[in-house]
């Protein structure tokens, strides 16, 4: 049976979705298989190669070195394809994975680099503020929407991908506030603490989406939705939902701020918090072996600057 690279990569992606990869996952490993494309053509082969043998894989560990700087892309994109043919394997179209013993650069990991904390006061600020300019219902449902998604990030430290299909059942109650529990496939749930401050401003919105739900006789079981202008368009909110707030949110703040910094600042937070370096991987939903020591070392040069506290502004 004849198949192209093309071909086959679009059912390997599908497959991803299926296994409930989000929305960037998935768009990552298709750009990191269109580079190993791009070096087929520029090695002028065709993409209906049936074998792919040990020298032409150091020729690809070589271009990726030369096209990118960091060993961090090269690994991704290595790792990328070896799934790929852990894939055609699997379907019997490769003998065997040529890129089985292909060495990899261990990971490196980012400095971080959290949004300082008079921006995250001031985006606090703005979002609270909006409230006063909205124009329908809707507009101020999104707006209460976009609050809620600040604190769940900075407040309780989840990542995008967390937060696509939260339900409100996820949202537990914990003597005078809230605890927010975070549920994976391959894992056990864990449940992080929210601070006060997300009390008033959950159960407003969790009010103003059910006032508007029923109106509209609509249901759904996310805490947050996609919308356009004129009307909730479905539950749950896509990593590129969230991803689309913060790009909003730079254009009217002229900030740097992204979902990753200001999790980074929540992070930043419990450690001058002096929350326990068990309890704070325990919230970030890693291993025990997940290393801290990239942001203790920032601390320990910026103490005062990095000093996060919890949310303590009151409305205007």
């Amino acid at each position: 049976m004849n198949w192209t690279m093309n071909e086959k990569q679009q059912e390997f992606l599908e497959v991803l979705k299926k296994q409930g990869k989000s929305f960037n996952t998935v768009k990552n490993y298709k750009a990191d298989l269109q580079c190993f494309n791009h070096f087929l053509i520029d090695k002028n082969q065709n993409l209906k190669i049936k074998s792919f043998t040990s020298t032409q894989v150091q020729e690809y560990s070589q271009y990726l070195e030369q096209k990118y700087g960091s060993p961090n892309s090269v690994r991704r994109r290595v790792q990328a394809l070896r799934l790929f043919f852990d894939f055609l394997l699997a379907q019997n179209l490769f003998p065997e994975n040529p890129l089985k013993k292909m060495a990899v650069s261990p990971k490196v990991l980012d400095i971080p680099l959290p949004t300082p904390h008079h921006e995250v006061i001031k985006t606090y600020k703005h979002l609270k503020s909006k409230f006063s300019h909205s124009q329908t219902p809707l507009q101020e449902l999104v707006f209460a929407r976009n609050v809620v998604i600040f604190h769940l990030i900075y407040g309780a430290g989840l990542k995008v991908s967390d937060l696509s299909k939260l339900g409100f059942e996820s949202i537990l109650k914990d003597r005078n506030s809230f605890r927010v529990l975070v549920e994976h496939p391959k894992r056990d749930p864990y449940s992080v603490p929210l601070p006060l401050c997300f009390n008033k401003d959950f159960l407003f919105y969790k009010n103003k989406l059910k006032d508007y739900l029923d109106q509209h006789d609509l249901k759904i079981d996310e805490i947050l939705f996609n919308a356009n202008p004129y009307k909730l368009l479905s539950g749950g909110l896509s990593p590129r939902g969230t991803e689309l707030f913060f790009e909003e949110l730079r254009r009217e703040l002229k900030t740097d701020m992204t979902a990753k910094s200001l999790r980074q600042s929540c992070i930043f937070k419990w450690l001058s918090s002096e929350v326990s370096h068990t309890t704070i991987k325990e919230w970030l939903g890693v291993t025990p072996s997940y290393s801290l020591e990239l942001y203790l070392e920032e601390l320990k040069k910026d103490p005062s600057g990095l000093a996060f506290k919890e949310m303590e502004v009151q409305d205007d």
